[in-house]
């Protein structure tokens, strides 16, 4: 297949439809939560229940790798569901309502103060320290993220790292060099205004701009706050930032946006998906994104976008690693030791992570990780290959697990910068008005 030209999209392939599911983006799978749940038709001995959300390709390698722990545990059945993250999530608060979740249960980072919070999970503490999930080979600051209020609740399934998909001939027409681990937000806001100044076009004829306009986006505020020696939350009912942190960065934003650098309102607000975005339309030359779904980018635009780093603030780097899901034991099932053995086996058999590969990000055992990697070529080799040029530059240790309020907090977050780009509120008053509901949700 030629390579497009520019202003031209190919067709997503098959690659970029996995890819961009990975962190909740897909489409829902054919069945739902309940309806597509398998058994390895076994009678009799310990029946345990696992679920994940995900698409068909993690669906597959999730089942065959859950066979395969069955082999290696005569009398062990796992019944096993997953979906597409919003009825996944759905269907989770309402198990955990009802009485329990399931004995083994993937969780979103925002969810796992949610569950621990309200009882739902098993400590996993004394489990560690006796090597019953072995974490030996994980990066002790990021196992920490699956802890809440001290205690350890679950473990992370996958390390994923933001950055950015940037179109690199559209830099190199502009001059622009190629972005490096200690480039600042001075210079990501110059490479903007340099690509908007090329004059070039987007298939409906507008402008092309430097960039989606990241202002309404709380991974962004928060990778540029922590280059700044800030933090998201003090604690599980305390922000971390003041009004003035929030509305310099909504003014930084809202410059770039009105005179022309990045997206305008009306293409970022339309942004749900890799092919929705600014980007994946042909109006911005990049995109803020997460390592797991990048290679999207280049399988619908072409193999001249690449990954570049978070922009820092004297090159101090924001960015850090995040669990991109993590595993988690049911407070009541009634069957600790299997289920226990399960997140292990997952985690740490290497012939599970054959299987599993890159499906939820870098495995976070770092033999595991090292193995796979030599498999992957391409863009997926080029995360794998970002994560560790980030890892050597130097970044700071992740947080814990953020506060039971940080879904609503997310959510007013975007809702209170669209009234800063829609032109019905100064960054100053909607980041008071952010402020006022976030202190509302965390405290009660």
């Amino acid at each position: 297949m030629p390579e497009p030209r520019s202003g031209e999209r190919r067709l997503p392939a098959r690659r970029a439809v996995l890819a961009s599911a990975a962190v909740g983006l897909s489409s829902a799978l054919t069945a739902g939560l309940s309806g597509c749940s398998t058994a390895s038709g076994k009678g009799g001995g310990v029946s345990l229940t696992f679920a994940w959300w995900g698409n068909d390709d993690r669906a597959a390698r999730t089942e065959k790798a859950v066979r395969l722990f069955e082999k290696e545990h005569p009398g062990v059945t796992v019944r096993t569901s997953n979906a597409e993250f919003g009825a996944y999530k759905q269907k989770l608060a309402t198990q955990a309502a009802g009485g329990g979740i399931p004995d083994v249960a993937q969780l979103d980072y925002r969810q796992v103060s949610q569950y621990a919070g309200g009882g739902a999970l098993l400590s996993l503490g004394d489990i560690i320290e006796k090597q019953q999930i072995r974490t030996s080979e994980m990066d002790k600051s990021f196992l920490r993220t699956g802890s809440y209020e001290g205690e350890q609740y679950a473990v992370p399934m996958g390390r994923g790292i933001t950055g950015y998909a940037y179109d690199a001939a559209i830099y190199k027409k502009a001059g622009i060099p190629t972005p490096q681990p200690s480039w600042t937000w001075q210079d990501w806001a110059e490479a903007n205004r340099k690509i908007a100044a090329l004059g070039l076009k987007s298939p409906d004829g507008r402008p092309l701009t430097g960039c989606n306009d990241g202002g309404g986006n709380e991974d962004v505020f928060e990778d540029w706050l922590r280059g700044r020696g800030g933090r998201l939350y003090a604690s599980q009912t305390r922000l971390g930032f003041t009004e003035d942190d929030l509305t310099e960065f909504w003014t930084f934003c809202d410059r770039l946006r009105k005179d022309g650098s990045v997206a305008a309102a009306r293409d970022s607000t339309q942004a749900k998906s890799t092919e929705t975005s600014p980007m994946g339309r042909g109006l911005a030359a990049a995109d803020f994104t997460w390592d797991a779904p990048f290679p999207g980018y280049p399988a619908l635009l072409g193999d001249d976008v690449h990954y570049a780093p978070v922009p820092t603030t004297g090159g101090r780097q924001g960015a850090y690693f995040k669990p991109s899901m993590l595993l988690g034991v049911g407070a009541h099932t009634a069957h600790p030791k299997e289920a226990v053995a399960l997140v292990d086996f997952l985690l740490n058999d290497p012939r599970a992570g054959d299987i599993l590969s890159f499906t939820r990000s870098t495995p976070p055992n770092r033999k595991i990780a090292a193995r796979v990697a030599a498999t992957l070529e391409g863009a997926e080799r080029e995360i794998y290959d970002y994560a560790q040029k980030l890892e050597k530059y130097g970044l700071d240790a992740p947080p814990t697990a953020p506060p039971k309020g940080d879904i609503p907090v997310q959510i007013a977050f975007g809702r209170a910068y669209q009234r800063v780009m829609f032109e019905q509120a100064t960054p100053r008053q909607a980041a008071r008005e952010l402020i006022d509901e976030a202190n509302r949700e965390l405290r009660s």
